[in-house]
């Protein structure tokens, strides 16, 4: 029994040694430089566009909508005169100051001002206007701040300096900086577009031929007549001409063909 079972196993066949795995490719300096500096740009991209996906409706918009508005840079005296406090979706479709824009409004206070234009009117030509926080009538603290608003100005009767819209007299807003404004399209938008931009065309020069192709102006070759490749298809024509023998006689001439079966 023992013999049988060793030669059983001298019979199996043994197992080859696996090869060793391949060694790694060596990247080279430039291979390596141009691996990090792809990365860097592909991170730049990603984060400009998330920049603006959330900087552009938070701030650029409502500072857009601010100087589309051409509003006074010159302050005049607004009085408070009426307050209202209002609850229900249906009665708060608009605020003069609420904490969060994308939240649903079902509380809301809207305050009523009177004013006079820079203009030199008479106190019978005041205008009834709207007091709003800032062009969106919403923020997000620390820039909005409603506890505050409401104390200095929902109060009948308050006096204060505002700022009122040339192409809407009827909106007026308690502060306003036209360079403040230009700075946050500038910073807020400008330059996330600008980086972005720039990574991107390294991205496009790293990895992308933005080289022009010349079109060749050569000019294209007639192709030339093909020859029949069966004898079948060739045709072997012979010409015949007959002498007259008078001078009256005209020449015959006798054509033929001959195919090749």
């Amino acid at each position: 029994m023992h013999g049988s079972s060793s030669e059983l196993l001298l019979d199996r066949p043994r197992k080859a040694p696996e090869p060793p795995p391949p060694p790694a490719p060596v990247r080279t300096c430039m291979e390596r430089l141009k691996f990090y500096v792809t990365s860097a740009m592909a991170m730049t991209v990603s984060g400009g566009f998330a920049a603006l996906l959330f900087l552009v409706p938070l701030y650029v918009d409502p500072a857009v909508s601010t100087l589309m508005s051409d509003f006074d840079p010159e302050p005049v005296t607004c009085e408070t005169s009426q307050v209202e406090y209002l609850a229900g979706i249906g009665n708060c479709t608009w605020s003069s100051c609420r904490e969060g824009c994308t939240s649903d409004l079902y509380k809301c206070t809207h305050v009523s001002v009177v004013y006079t234009p820079n203009q030199n009117f008479s106190d019978e030509r005041r205008v009834e206007a709207t007091l709003l926080v800032n062009i969106k009538g919403c923020g997000y603290p620390p820039e909005v701040q409603c506890s505050r608003f409401w104390e200095l100005y929902a109060r009948e009767g308050a006096k204060f300096d505002c700022h009122y819209s040339r192409k809407n007299a009827s909106l007026v807003m308690p502060s306003y900086d036209r360079e403040e404004h230009i700075d946050t399209i500038l910073h807020y938008f400008l330059v996330p577009f600008a980086v972005t931009s720039i990574a991107s065309v390294c991205l496009c020069v790293l990895h992308c031929d933005c080289r022009c192709s010349r079109k060749s102006t050569a000019p294209l070759k007639r192709p030339h007549n093909k020859l029949p490749t069966n004898p079948s298809d060739i045709t072997i024509s012979r010409v015949e001409t007959i002498t007259p023998r008078g001078d009256d006689d005209e020449e015959l001439t006798i054509s033929s063909s001959i195919r090749p079966l």
